[in-house]
């Protein structure tokens, strides 16, 4: 059923709910998720900011709590001996396709800035500009009880970040019209182009850490 009041999720429900969410949309052969499932997904090595190694206890501490709050549980209609279990949100906030993408990865990884949401939200939707980003953020900030916040921007860096707020309030956060830096001369499409790929870049590098640390183990 809708939410209709603020909602305050732990750091273990936030990685959950988030790990949920992306596998409906990257993985739905393989969803709804098997408890090991899940928690191989919450603590996965690649696109998670921090990577987490949730036991098996905090992850049904976390569900269950999910689903007091109605954003997921048991899956209703899931045809199998082993228990799977899915989210709710979109019974829940009834979000664009846009919106949960965003929503995802804010719970996934954290603070984000619009360049750096646009390429890492691509699995799942594809923002064809940084404003169609800028669009999605506001959406979420302009309901009744705001799920995402402006941060004050670091120094030195041309665009600001942008948290959930599904887990609170966020120190210095703010409610300001989402700003896409454009450098002079009109070269937006080169700064997004570079904003994608620097969001890549780092992807890749992570995915290569991760797997050589695969690799290490083994001959360890």
């Amino acid at each position: 059923m809708p939410i209709d009041q603020p909602i305050v999720l732990t750091a273990a429900q936030a990685r959950v709910l988030g790990s949920l969410i992306e596998k409906e949309v990257t993985t739905p052969d393989y969803y709804p998720l098997s408890l090991n499932a899940l928690i191989n997904a919450c603590n996965q090595r690649s696109n998670r900011e921090p990577v987490t190694d949730l036991d098996e206890d905090t992850v049904r501490m976390a569900l269950h709590g999910l689903e007091d709050k109605g954003l997921a549980g048991r899956a209703r209609n899931a045809d199998s001996r082993v228990t799977k279990y899915e989210h709710w949100l979109g019974e829940a906030f009834n979000f664009t396709r846009a919106e949960t993408a965003l929503i995802c990865v804010l719970l996934l990884r954290g603070p984000q800035t619009p360049g750096e949401l646009r390429g890492r939200t691509e699995r799942m939707h594809r923002f064809d500009e940084l404003t169609d980003v800028a669009a999605g953020l506001q959406k979420l900030m302009e309901r009744e009880h705001p799920l995402v916040a402006v941060l004050p921007r670091q120094p030195g860096t041309k665009e600001s970040r942008y948290a959930h707020l599904l887990s609170g309030k966020v120190e210095g956060a703010t409610f300001a019209p989402p700003s896409v830096y454009v450098p002079a001369g009109g070269e937006g499409v080169d700064s997004d182009r570079l904003a994608r790929l620097e969001a890549e870049v780092v992807e890749l590098r992570k995915e290569v850490a991760a797997l050589r640390q695969k690799v290490d183990d083994l001959f360890a």
